[in-house]
């Protein structure tokens, strides 16, 4: 019996769906992209995944998986040993696990900067400064560990996951909050985004944001 297609749901101007269509994509593992919207395809996402949030990955056993890391965690067994885009343990491994926290946490952020802005009738200023704080705090501290990198990636001459989510979180913050942080101010990062985004594979699922109103998706964190 051949194996059906897993199937990621999602649109591709979300980082955490983005960056678990590039690891699909690397290991070469065969997947269908529905870009439904956690508003408007809401009620198609629930049949799947009861928070209607994305990524949702559906395997080819019908088996369900939610939340980008836990994702990406499953992935990482089904790949092949040379494909995998973390070490299996050990302190590089939590390295590359913290980086790509911190990257995750940053456009958790940006997003929760995107809802205030179009689903709250009144913003809330201690609210948006503190997601502010929060989004610069972790840019000046990926700035200087990516400037004294050794190598093309944070760790060097291997991409890794903290890589791709680094990517995927830079071009999402700079899409919908552009104006508030640009990536000029800081260089090592702009120079690793700009980077990501020459890879094909990052070509292939790029999808510029929109500033979405009620009743559409300005994309939803996982």
């Amino acid at each position: 019996m051949i194996a059906k297609p897993m199937i990621l749901i999602g649109q591709y101007d979300s980082p955490f769906v983005r960056r678990v269509a590039i690891a699909l994509t690397l290991y070469g593992l065969p997947f269908e992209h529905r870009p439904w919207s956690v508003f408007a395809d809401a009620d198609a996402i629930a049949e799947y995944n009861p928070l209607r949030r994305v990524p949702t990955l559906v395997l080819g056993d019908g088996e369900v998986l939610i939340e980008s890391g836990a994702i990406l965690d499953a992935l990482d067994l089904m790949a092949e040993e040379h494909r995998v885009l973390a070490p299996t343990r050990g302190v590089q491994r939590r390295r590359v696990l913290k980086l790509a926290a911190l990257a995750s946490g940053l456009a958790d952020k940006a997003v929760n900067l995107v809802y205030e802005r179009v689903l709250h009738e009144r913003a809330t200023p201690m609210w948006i400064d503190r997601c502010r704080t929060q989004i610069g705090d972790v840019l000046d501290v990926l700035e200087a560990q990516r400037a004294t990198a050794g190598g093309p990636w944070f760790f060097g001459e291997s991409l890794t996951h903290g890589d791709i989510m680094v990517g995927c979180a830079l071009r999402f913050l700079s899409e919908s909050n552009g104006d508030v942080f640009r990536l000029a101010d800081w260089p090592a990062l702009a120079a690793h985004s700009a980077r990501c985004e020459g890879l094909p594979v990052f070509k292939a699922t790029a999808k510029s944001f929109f500033v979405a109103l009620p009743g559409k998706d300005p994309t939803d964190p996982a």
